[in-house]
């Protein structure tokens, strides 16, 4: 289904696809799902090359069009203003999500909770504050998280209580590199690479090198890289950390993840987490949930996902799981 308020909003998003004749890589820029993105991809056929990026800005832009909160005509906004009220339609598309949903919360013990946005924006970085959320307000926007209350029955949904809130911004953008990945397949590229905001999926290799190389962003220097991945055999990248997006406040510094159980940022000495796994979708999500868990709960689920590999960065040390040191580029 593509709404009128999709088409809209796709003609806002402006692309830019260039050629580096160095390279033999066409790059296809623009801004999307509040970050920049980038797809780099080997193709001599270059009408094909214009029609993938094409492709790819116009599924991009019915997604955000269709699932971000903060665009008041989206889907997604519609079921959040029905919360409490009533039941709102959805298509395949987004029930599809939804299943995935339950799968991405059972992946991550509950740590990735599209429920969870009344403790989010209740701890949101970016809002002037002078003192930090009540453990009343706290308590109040732990009442309304919970992904076992949102009920669903084919074709449409329903948010049970005045306040609940979807937000898919946990594994939207992940879920999205993988999808635009999928679409240079069907396009007959093998040489890819889509990058939104440092989430990553890589196919094949850039006809340069005999690998696609990605650097790792130093939380401890933001903007300079600590150490470089070669990815040979394709597979997603992606990081979390809370190094960009926090808040001071009586000196001590609030995070961006916040630990759903507990309804306060994480702080457990972690500076970010890498991961290296068979899609971004699955790296992002378990990034996530192993910052929230902190160096040894971590550790153990990474253990759990077999094909997962992942370093743990904090102020004074590193860790890495047991074949992370596979993907590090030796200088």
């Amino acid at each position: 289904m593509v709404l009128a308020s999709d088409q809209a909003y796709r003609k806002r998003i402006d692309s830019r696809l260039s050629f580096d004749e160095g390279r033999r890589l066409y790059r296809l820029q623009f801004q999307a799902l509040g970050t920049a993105c980038s797809v780099l991809f080997a193709l001599e056929d270059r009408p094909r090359a214009i029609a993938f990026s094409d492709a790819a800005v116009e599924w991009v832009g019915v997604f955000e069009g269709k699932y971000s909160r903060f665009l008041d005509t989206s889907l997604l906004s519609e079921v959040n203003r029905k919360a409490g009220e009533d039941w709102v339609q959805v298509d395949e598309d987004f029930e599809h999500l939804l299943a995935l949903c339950d799968d991405l919360n059972f992946m991550t013990h509950g740590q990735l909770d599209p429920s969870g946005m009344p403790l989010i924006g209740l701890w949101d970085y970016r809002r002037k504050r002078s003192e930090l959320p009540s453990p009343e307000e706290i308590s109040v926007a732990k009442s309304l998280v919970g992904w076992q209350k949102v009920q669903r029955r084919p074709g449409e949904v329903f948010l049970p209580e005045k306040g609940m809130c979807l937000d898919f911004g946990g594994f939207g953008k992940e879920y999205a590199v993988d999808k635009v990945a999928g679409l240079a397949v069907e396009y007959g590229i093998g040489n890819c690479l889509v990058d939104f905001g440092q989430d990553i999926h890589v196919l094949g290799t850039p006809p340069d090198s005999p690998a696609w190389h990605i650097g790792l962003e130093d939380p401890t220097r933001p903007g300079t890289t600590w150490t470089g991945l070669a990815l040979l055999q394709g597979g997603g990248v992606a990081t979390s950390g809370d190094y960009h997006r926090n808040f001071v406040l009586g000196g001590k510094r609030y995070g961006h993840i916040i630990d759903l159980s507990t309804g306060y940022p994480v702080a457990n000495g972690l500076l970010a987490v890498s991961v290296v796994a068979r899609s971004c979708l699955e790296a992002g999500v378990l990034s996530t949930a192993a910052f929230v868990a902190g160096p040894e709960g971590g550790a153990e689920l990474m253990e759990a996902n077999f094909g997962a590999e992942a370093c743990f960065v904090s102020e004074h040390s590193n860790y890495q799981t047991s074949r992370f040191y596979e993907y590090v580029v030796q200088s």
